[in-house]
């Protein structure tokens, strides 16, 4: 058995090393240069776009569809993630994760306007889109899209859907609240049950409460100890530019870490918590009402500025300038020693709630996309069998010793990556054309509606 979790080790390492980061960040590069630095001149727009009404054929609005989406991407990562990135690659690793997040907002643009544009109704009447459609019916390959669908439904059984919140969420009540496992399996069991045999209505009705309320709360919380540490921030940001490209940090008692450490921890990590080129939020996408797959494309896009260019942000500095980045705690217990030093009285509630609402949403959103993949593959008959083998798997995800099995999920999840990456390098000219196509019909109305407002 050791031999092989050393095996799988090895793949791991190798998966999510060089190649896969090239590949991910190399495609967003790519995009953001056919685009001309959309993510830049176009971020204001969508951010409007965020807030407005729209209306079209789909299942729910474009703001609960961005919002189930972000339920799966606003999780642990920004918790756990941020601080096992600076952990390992010192504060350099936030620099890298915004440089992720950036290029990483083309990618998300381009993958969720691809499945606006490629979606289709399914037998229930239900909008089903993602990677395995556009792929299929964009560049015509129908064993890469099941390959995509396969290694999606891994990743919602065996890895960020279900174990690895179950025992965030687990663990958290029992060091803060000491509830008991049984306790807090058999309540999760049966909310995931409610929410999640109601469909994608019932889960977005869900996620547009929880995931505002989640991420105002734990922003807010976050801005008051930067606030109280104000005279700490430029130095701060400083030292985060500093050590992205010197091998050495800049404070005492931390022997430092190496350039490539920051790179590979902090894109490796910006991309498990924004999932930008993933493939998984352009399946939540493709339920939104519009009929403009570049709006919602740009909507989707800001789902990646949220995620990281935001949250993440607020909890690296917070590490960096407290000093908790340097010491003997990691993940959950440095972000949360953090807080405490800060706000001794609320600053660990602030971190257990966060964690709580972040695992569970995240639960949500890969349940829906896990059922997205089992639909592709099975039909809408295995919907049902798909939700009973999720909802039996959160009950026992307490009780597993599960570092295998974590493994085995990193893997499938970097390798549902490969298929999604290279269908965007391959419709790239589609991106592009759509994205011509919509501004020009935007500034041709302008433009009539000014000669019309002259004339008149």
């Amino acid at each position: 058995m050791k031999n092989f979790t050393s095996i799988l080790n090895q793949i791991d390492n190798w998966l999510w090393g060089p190649p896969l980061l090239i590949l991910l960040v190399g495609t967003g590069i790519f995009l953001t240069f056919r685009l001309r630095g959309i993510q830049i001149r176009k971020l204001f727009l969508a951010l409007k776009f965020l807030f407005s009404k729209e209306e079209g054929q789909g299942d729910v609005s474009s703001f609960a569809a961005l919002c189930t989406a972000l339920a799966a991407t606003i999780g642990t990562g920004n918790i756990v993630g941020v601080a096992t990135a600076i952990k390992a690659g010192g504060p350099g690793a936030l620099f890298w994760m915004w440089i992720a997040a950036f290029f990483g907002m083309a990618t998300k643009y381009g993958e969720c306007l691809l499945s606006i544009k490629y979606r289709v109704v399914d037998k229930n009447g239900q909008m089903s889109g993602g990677p395995m459609y556009y792929i299929e019916r964009g560049l015509g390959n129908k064993w890469l899209a099941k390959m995509f669908a396969l290694f999606g439904i891994g990743v919602a059984f065996f890895g960020i859907g279900t174990f690895a919140q179950v025992n965030s969420i687990t663990q958290v009540l029992q060091t803060a609240f000491h509830m008991p496992t049984i306790l807090t399996s058999v309540i999760l069991t049966i909310v995931v049950a409610l929410v999640t045999l109601g469909g994608i209505k019932s889960i977005a009705k869900t996620a547009e409460v929880i995931v505002p309320f989640m991420a105002v709360f734990y922003i807010l919380s976050s801005v008051i100890i930067l606030l109280m540490n104000i005279q700490l921030l430029p130095g701060t940001i400083v030292l985060v530019i500093k050590s992205a490209f010197t091998s050495r940090a800049a404070t005492g008692g931390f022997l430092g870490a190496s350039v490539a450490m920051a790179i590979r921890n902090g894109i490796a990590r910006g991309v498990f918590s924004n999932e930008s080129g993933l493939g998984s939020a352009p399946i939540a996408t493709a339920a939104a009402k519009t009929n403009s797959c570049v709006k919602q494309g740009l909507i989707s896009m800001t789902g990646t500025f949220i995620d990281t260019i935001i949250v993440c942000t607020m909890t690296g500095l917070i590490l960096i300038m407290t000093g908790e980045w340097a010491g003997n705690l990691e993940g959950a217990n440095m972000t949360t020693a953090a807080f405490q030093s800060v706000l001794p009285e609320v600053g660990p509630y602030i971190v257990t709630i966060g964690l709580i609402f972040f695992a569970f949403t995240t639960i949500l959103g890969w349940n829906y996309y896990g059922e997205r993949c089992t639909e592709y593959l099975f039909g809408v008959k295995a919907i049902k069998p798909y939700k009973m083998i999720f909802i039996v798997l959160i009950a026992i995800g307490a009780f597993l010793r599960l570092d295998t099995i974590w493994i085995l999920a990193d893997i499938v999840n970097g390798l549902m990556a490969i298929p999604n990456l290279i269908a965007l390098i391959g419709l790239s000219g589609v991106i592009v054309t759509e994205t011509k196509s919509y501004f020009l019909e935007v500034e041709g109305k302008l433009q009539r509606n000014a000669l019309k407002a002259i004339q008149e």
